[in-house]
């Protein structure tokens, strides 16, 4: 390889000196890639049927599809629940049959409250 020293030509070295450098584009890059992409005959409407979308547009719809399901599923919290009012209303029935037991036999010790405390 040749190697040119300043003195065998002082004019070109001092042109060279007072020339602008070249710059690049910040956007260089992405005018590349876009350059190739038209080559290859890509379009931008693949691009967003692309594998690397798919995954995760996929992923968030049955997230979705999850949570609606499981929000079906679930009972409200704001409905009182029936079989608790079942549940009182017959321990008042069994204590007054338990008091009419009780008028009936004629006792008075009270030996069926006592088993029902037990």
């Amino acid at each position: 390889m040749l190697s040119m020293k300043r003195e065998d030509d002082e004019k070109l070295w001092d042109l060279l000196g007072h020339a602008a450098e070249p710059t690049v584009s910040p956007f260089f890059a992405r005018n590349v890639v876009r350059k190739i992409r038209a080559a290859r005959g890509e379009s931008k409407a693949t691009g967003w049927f692309s594998f690397r979308w798919l995954v995760p547009a996929s992923a968030a719809a049955v997230a979705v599809l999850a949570a609606f399901s499981l929000r079906m599923q679930m009972p409200d919290r704001g409905h009182s629940d029936p079989s608790g009012d079942k549940l009182a209303s017959m321990e008042a029935q069994d204590s007054e049959l338990i008091a009419d037991l009780d008028d009936l036999v004629g006792d008075d010790n009270n030996s069926w409250d006592d088993s029902v405390l037990l």
